[in-house]
Parts: structure tokens; C-alpha cells; sequence
């Protein structure tokens, strides 16, 4: 690794981090639409925005029964257009939110105050299906498509989700049934998606039960994913705390997981496709974490590793109760490398395995 390079570049970033962005929203008009008066707060970000509104603003009802999931579109396709004049916030109050998946856009925050909770729709209606991921050929929970994820995004530039410690509720029991008795048709939906894009902030939010993996940033650059609190049953199937996927210099910081699987999984594609993809995941700094992972691995280096792993650094992490503190996985056929990988500070507390690596882990794209 060039260590003066990656720095400076994680140093630029942490300096557009730290900048507090402190939004006064007063009464006002925007293209008619009349927004509340608000306290004004302050939240950290990597930029600040020049407009804003409220969920509410769009007809959103907060009783945790009404879905959504069309004022949360409404809002942010209405907001869309102010990302080449400040960009803008969609404020999301107290209260329930039941939604089906929306797409999120460029140069825009979402934000949860402290009290508000996203519930995630049962109804699979309101869950679109889209392609499997180019790197994996197909889905990971059966062949074909994949239930598009509840907040997703694609070909972005500057995309902050963040709060006052809001929750996102995947409500995933219902998901987890159907995995075990064999009912899905596609593959589960994720939490938070982010595909293509750069400069990306997921941050100060509580995330639990998820249907399946809980953040997964893919094919994406310049990534911070910091002060998250992630919770899930021991014994879900597959909810990964957070899985960055052939993305380039991301940082993971100051997180407390419980998961049913890995708590941070890396990953870049899945055997012959992760191979003709070939876009590896490297320059990742994985520090300040408290995991507990009875079943999985605080950190997995795959198994999907195809297009390749590289320059990792991982320190002051917390693991309890956990069965392994780094664990390494791939399997023949899967192609790809992993090199120069370092940690230090580990404190590991009642595992099974400090350190463990296998070459005959996990199943096939194909058969």
C-alpha cells in the first residue's frame, strides 16, 4: 500500500467528516409546498445542504400502519432537483414510518431524528425485484433476481443517511421464516444498498432485524460508515453487519454489532463472475468496533472474495462471545487473492477461534 497516499486521502475525507452541518429550518416555501418550523440541531456530515422538508410535507403518516412508501418517493423525486443548487434534506420526525424500498438520490441527506422509526413493508408487493449483481451471476438466496433492498441507491455521488440514532426495522422474522422452509422466490432484501457511487456517509443510526445483510455498500468509493448500533438474534440467518463489496477506500468506525452472521464481511464477487469483474475491494481502515457474534467472525475476509482483497487495516476492536475474532474463507474454484491484511488491538473475550482460515467454505454460483 501507499501509506503517505491512502492517508492523505482518508485525511481529506475525515476533515469533510468532522465539518458540522448546523440546519436552521424555519417556515418557509419551497415550489409551494410549506414546510414546519423547527429547532435547528446540529449533525456531522461530509456536506451541508442548501434546501429541505419533511416527510410529512409528502403526505407521510407516522401511525405505523399506513404505508410510506410513495411520500417517501414523492419527497426525495421532489427534492432531486435541487442537487446542482445545495443539494437537500428530507427530515424524517418522530413517529412509525411504514415503507416499502425507495431510491435515494445525489447530493441529498436523509435523516432520522431520534425518535423516528422506518418500519420495513411485509407486504413483498412493495418490494421491487431487480437483477442479480454482475459480480455475483446470481441471487445468494436462490438462482435469479433479488428483492431490491429498502433504501437503495445507483450511480450517486454524495448520498448521506444519517440521524439522532433513528431506527431502520427490517421487521425480518417474516423473511427469516421463509428462508428456513425454503418459500423464498428471490433472494432477501437488504437495509441500505449503495451501488456505483462515491462519496457516501452512512452514520448515527440503529438498525435491527434485517431481512438479511444490513449495509452493503457495493462498487463504490470514498464510503464512511460510522457510529452505527446493529442488532439482530444470534440465530438470524445471514444478517451481516456491514459488507463492503468491491469498494475502494472505506472507512468502518466506532460500531456496536450483534448479528446472526459476520459482523463486517469482505467481500468482492462470487467465483467466475467476481472473476470477469475483477474490481477487488481495498484500502479499508476497520477500527473502534464491539461485536458479538456467537456463530461468525467479527471479520470474514469472504468467502465471496473473487475479485480480490487488499490492503486492510483493522485495529481497537472489542469482540465478545464471539467465534472467531478474523477469519479468512474462500473455496476452489472461487479465484481472487487476499494480502496485506493487518490488525492489532484486538480484544477478544470468550471465542472459539482467535484466527481461523478454510479453503473449502460456502457454496457455488454454479454448480
Amino acid at each position: 500500500m501507499d501509506t503517505a497516499r491512502i492517508l492523505t486521502r482518508t485525511q481529506v475525507i475525515h476533515v469533510l467528516f468532522v465539518l458540522a452541518a448546523t440546519i436552521l429550518l424555519i417556515s418557509n416555501a419551497v415550489h409551494g409546498r410549506h414546510l414546519h418550523h423547527w429547532d435547528s440541531f446540529d449533525y456531522c456530515a461530509i456536506s451541508c445542504r442548501a434546501h429541505s422538508a419533511s416527510l410529512t410535507d409528502f403526505g407521510g403518516v407516522g401511525d405505523g400502519t399506513t404505508s410510506n412508501t410513495q411520500a417517501f418517493q414523492a419527497a426525495i423525486d421532489h427534492l432531486s432537483q435541487f442537487a446542482w443548487d445545495g443539494g437537500a434534506m428530507l427530515f424524517v420526525p418522530p413517529g412509525k414510518w411504514l415503507t416499502g424500498s425507495f431510491n435515494v438520490t445525489s447530493h441529498f441527506t436523509l435523516y432520522l431524528h431520534k425518535d423516528a422509526v422506518l418500519l420495513a413493508s411485509q407486504d413483498e408487493s412493495e418490494w421491487a425485484v431487480i437483477e442479480p449483481l454482475p459480480s455475483y451471476g446470481r441471487g445468494r438466496d436462490t438462482e435469479g433476481g433479488r428483492y431490491i433492498s429498502l433504501i437503495f441507491g445507483t450511480n450517486l455521488t454524495d448520498v448521506v443517511i444519517t440521524g439522532d440514532n433513528g431506527t431502520i426495522d427490517g421487521q425480518g422474522e417474516t423473511w427469516w421464516n421463509k428462508f428456513h422452509k425454503g418459500e423464498l422466490q428471490y433472494t432477501r432484501p437488504y437495509l441500505i444498498e449503495i451501488m456505483y457511487s462515491e462519496n457516501v456517509q452512512i452514520s448515527n443510526l440503529t438498525l435491527v432485524n434485517s431481512p438479511s445483510w444490513n449495509v452493503h455498500p457495493i462498487y463504490s468509493s470514498n464510503v464512511i460508515v460510522q457510529g452505527l448500533t446493529i442488532l439482530a438474534p444470534v440465530t438470524s440467518p445471514n444478517t451481516d453487519g456491514i459488507n463492503p463489496d468491491s469498494c475502494t477506500n472505506t472507512r468502518i468506525e466506532d460500531c456496536y454489532i450483534v448479528s446472526g452472521d459476520d459482523c463486517v464481511a469482505v467481500k468482492s464477487g462470487w467465483d467466475e463472475y467476481g472473476i470477469a469483474f475483477g474490481m477487488p475491494t481495498k484500502q479499508l481502515v476497520i477500527r473502534r468496533l464491539t461485536c458479538i457474534s456467537p456463530f461468525s467472525a467479527v471479520i470474514a475476509l469472504g468467502s465471496e472474495m473473487s475479485g480480490g482483497i487488499q490492503d486492510v487495516r483493522a485495529e481497537d476492536i472489542l469482540a465478545i462471545n464471539t467465534e472467531s475474532g478474523v477469519r479468512i474463507k474462500t473455496a476452489v474454484g472461487r479465484g481472487g487473492y487476499v494480502k496485506d491484511i493487518y490488525v492489532r488491538g484486538m480484544t477478544m473475550k470468550t471465542m472459539k477461534w482467535a484466527f481461523w482460515m478454510t479453503g473449502n467454505y460456502g457454496s457455488h454460483a454454479d454448480k
